[in-house]
């Protein structure tokens, strides 16, 4: 029993993550119809962000060598700066990707072409800038604070993954706050349900497709760097299997649905951590394997509306 609990806690510290991930890709494909596929490269911007704000200096491979950010900040300021970052990241890409094709009323198959182009761009450019190799974070981030917390029965908790647990679960909170209480917030909703309609009550359409990106980027931004703190930037494409696996998350969870991002997120979490040891390189299989499953058995996900029947 002890056993299992300790992999529920591995696998909720992570599952939280990859929610806040997920709820990034929902918030852009609420008010478009479609994917963003550049939001794992804002992830990865996240990440490199928050190491660069730490303190980290540039490698030897990249065109920027040798350089670093000159103030080492606290951890807890460099994570929402790095969501800021990834946020005009994302703000970039929705200007030179997705901004164009919304005034020309282009397809939607045009806009998943885009946003992969913008993606492989930032990549490559972090390639260019910081080299290929992998960047460990500091691991002195969190002072005193002991690496492994006891809960008792053997059971234990990585400082890190309480960490993960109590910023992501934050910023879920307030995400969902905001867009129930705020005025903003049910302008968004009220796009995502209609934008035309929308439109005709006053609302500006564009202004909140763009907030919706500055939102989800800068979610991206913060989940980057929560998983750096936790397992290192292994090198530019860093982020595109998180990104991927975010699909899985969105798609078990239901396209467009934010309770079901988070639901998602949490049960892939847990299914990754149930996968035995000896079999753990194939964790990734697991977001895919509910991908497959949920798009044959019930392609709407968990918590997403059935589509509409044409008459």
């Amino acid at each position: 029993m002890d056993g299992l609990l300790q992999l529920l806690i591995n696998g909720i510290s992570i599952g939280a993550t990859y929610a806040l991930f997920a709820l990034g890709y929902t918030l852009v494909f609420s008010v478009l119809g479609v994917i963003n596929f550049a939001h794992g490269a804002v992830f990865t911007c996240g990440a490199y962000f928050t190491y660069l704000l730490l303190g980290g200096a540039v490698g030897s491979n990249g065109m920027l060598a040798g350089m670093h950010f000159p103030l080492a900040l606290p951890l807890l300021v460099a994570l929402p700066l790095a969501g800021i970052g990834a946020a005009a990241m994302g703000l970039l890409v929705e200007a030179v990707a997705f901004k164009p094709l919304r005034r020309r009323g282009a397809e939607p198959l045009l806009y998943l072409i885009t946003s992969l182009g913008a993606g492989v761009i930032l990549v490559n450019l972090i390639q260019l800038l910081m080299g290929a190799e992998a960047y460990a974070l500091p691991g002195n981030l969190l002072g005193r604070w002991p690496a492994v917390l006891a809960l008792g029965h053997g059971v234990q908790i990585r400082t890190v993954q309480l960490l993960l647990l109590i910023v992501a679960g934050i910023a879920m909170l307030i995400l969902s706050l905001w867009l129930n209480r705020s005025s903003y917030g049910k302008a968004l909703q009220a796009v995502a349900e209609d934008g035309t309609t929308a439109r005709l009550l006053g609302i500006n359409s564009g202004a909140i497709i763009q907030l919706a990106f500055a939102i989800a980027s800068f979610l991206a931004g913060i989940s980057g760097g929560l998983v750096a703190l936790s397992v290192n930037i292994g090198g530019p494409y860093f982020g595109i299997g998180y990104g991927l696996k975010g699909l899985g998350v969105l798609v078990l969870g239901g396209l467009g649905s934010a309770p079901g991002a988070v639901l998602g997120g949490l049960i892939i979490g847990i299914a990754e951590a149930l996968v035995p040891a000896k079999l753990s390189a194939y964790k990734d299989a697991v977001a895919f394997a509910f991908l497959f499953l949920m798009l044959i058995l019930r392609p709407q996900g968990l918590l997403g509306k059935p589509p509409m029947e044409k008459v």
